[in-house]
């Protein structure tokens, strides 16, 4: 059985990250997880200090692991602020949603640190589905068991493609 694409959509607060989510889960045919979703049905036992953030990156990333292993793709769309709650999260194909310069929560803004690697990094241009549709054709033509690299859409991709 093939193993599903585990699919990371992180950024700050207010960057697009859960519009964009729900754009490209039907296009790669994932299921969808959610950060406040979880917090409010499975974690609601955690709060927002670090070891707390960490965990919640511990159980997206099994909550995923799980419907990976079972053959189907997954997503999970959350802030995942640090290099030490992705590493939490585990393996994944990184799509950084680089929208904004500050999210709407100043603690969350003060402990963000860019990631040193992704796979795909989503500029301020262009809309939600535009860059579902280009991402998922990425990860059809790369395959998904190959990330594509430190892979930046940028605004010559979309001009190339209209």
């Amino acid at each position: 059985m093939r193993r599903g694409l585990k699919i990371l959509v992180m950024g700050l607060t207010g960057a697009g990250k859960t519009t964009f989510s729900r754009a490209l889960a039907p296009l790669l045919n994932a299921v969808h997880f959610n950060a406040d979703d979880v917090r409010a049905n499975i974690s609601r036992d955690l709060g927002f200090a670090l070891e707390d953030r960490l965990e919640q990156a511990k159980r997206m990333g099994w909550l995923c692991d799980k419907v990976c292993e079972a053959g189907h793709n997954a997503i999970a769309d959350f802030v995942c602020p640090t290099s030490s709650t992705r590493d939490a999260f585990g393996s994944a194909f990184v799509i950084w949603l680089d929208r904004i310069r500050e999210g709407r929560f100043s603690d969350t803004n003060l402990i963000f640190e860019h990631p040193q690697k992704y796979d795909v990094r989503i500029p301020s241009i262009g809309d939600a589905q535009h860059w579902a549709q280009r991402v998922a054709s990425e990860i059809q033509l790369h395959g998904p068991d190959t990330n594509c690299g430190d892979h930046v859409l940028n605004p010559d991709s979309l001009v190339r493609l209209l």
